[in-house]
């Protein structure tokens, strides 16, 4: 079974102004990438509807929606916080990188691929119940999540969070859930943004224990990351043994990034990938989502996102 992709062009008619870091040439050069590393034609492309609001509204409030789409539809520049940009198809584009994100799920789900990365924009970990925020309009992931136990009947789905930023909405979303393990591997102290992810913060009630925040000190290379990894987060992977493994596949804990203080490797994210795709293995028949987060600084987006695909093609 190959590995799938969801992509579209509509993903880059977000627009978010010439000097913001969330651009849509994020989308062109990680295509570029996997096309100069013949990696490309070896995806199998996954079409996709855009979602509906019945389809988020187990992780958004419906009036946010309706709010997002109003904003959108009344011209409205930035919802939420002044960074994250809106533009008029913004919310068109955000309901299609949704739906992206869920075909990918029933695509595995229905064994015709193994696994699936979804280049979609804008990202989605920082999009909170009600609100919008750190360039993210609709957690995507996290709706993914709530898909795979509504809709496909599981009972436990992981999500592994590595970017370099705090998923503060998808623990929000799961922190008193029950049903989703929620890792992130993030700098801390914070990199300006969003002031969460404190190890002390475990979730609550049915969700005690299935939020793990791991911070990592500014700096923190390769070996810091598999570390953690093999230390934390294999060891809840399988108390947990979840039956789907989601990624938020963050690549701005580049050495290269200005919007954070790591020091990965593109190849680094390939480790880290190959790891969590053994876990998988494991765990979870090897079914694997990963969904695009962060990632600024270009050419270190692009031969990042590279390595991950390989990562999970030379898994699968």
């Amino acid at each position: 079974m190959s590995v799938g992709w969801t992509y579209d062009d509509i993903f880059l008619k977000h627009l978010t102004g010439p000097e913001h870091p969330e651009s849509p040439e994020r989308l062109r050069t990680i295509t570029a990438a996997l096309r100069q590393a013949g990696l490309l034609a070896r995806l199998q492309d996954i079409s996709f509807e855009p979602a509906r609001p019945e389809d988020v509204c187990g992780i958004h409030d419906e009036a946010y929606v309706e709010l997002l789409r109003l904003a959108c539809e009344h011209g409205m520049t930035f919802i939420g916080s002044s960074e994250t940009c809106i533009c008029p198809r913004s919310y068109e584009v955000a309901m299609a990188a949704a739906g992206a994100v869920l075909a990918a799920c029933d695509a595995v789900m229905a064994g015709r691929v193994r696994r699936a990365f979804c280049a979609v924009r804008p990202p989605g970990h920082h999009a909170l119940r009600d609100c919008a925020g750190g360039f993210c309009l609709l957690n995507n992931v996290a709706i993914a999540a709530d898909h795979l136990l509504r809709r496909h009947g599981l009972r436990r789905v992981a999500i592994v969070d590595f970017d370099a930023h705090h998923g503060n909405g998808t623990q929000q979303a799961f922190e008193e859930h029950g049903g989703v393990l929620y890792i992130s591997l993030h700098q801390h102290p914070w990199c300006g943004f969003p002031h969460t992810g404190y190890a002390g913060e475990t979730g609550r009630g049915k969700g005690a224990g299935l939020i793990v925040n791991i911070p990592l000190p500014p700096g923190s290379d390769e070996a810091a990351y598999m570390e953690a990894l093999e230390k934390q987060a294999l060891g809840r992977l399988q108390q947990f043994a979840p039956e789907f493994l989601l990624l938020s596949a963050g690549f701005d804990a580049s050495h290269l990034e200005s919007l954070a203080r790591m020091n990965l490797k593109p190849e680094s994210f390939g480790k880290l990938t190959a790891i969590l795709a053994a876990a998988a293995d494991q765990h979870c028949r090897g079914r694997i989502v990963s969904v695009l987060e962060g990632g600024y600084h270009l050419s270190s987006l692009g031969r990042s996102a590279a390595a991950h695909v390989r990562a999970l093609m030379d898994g699968h």
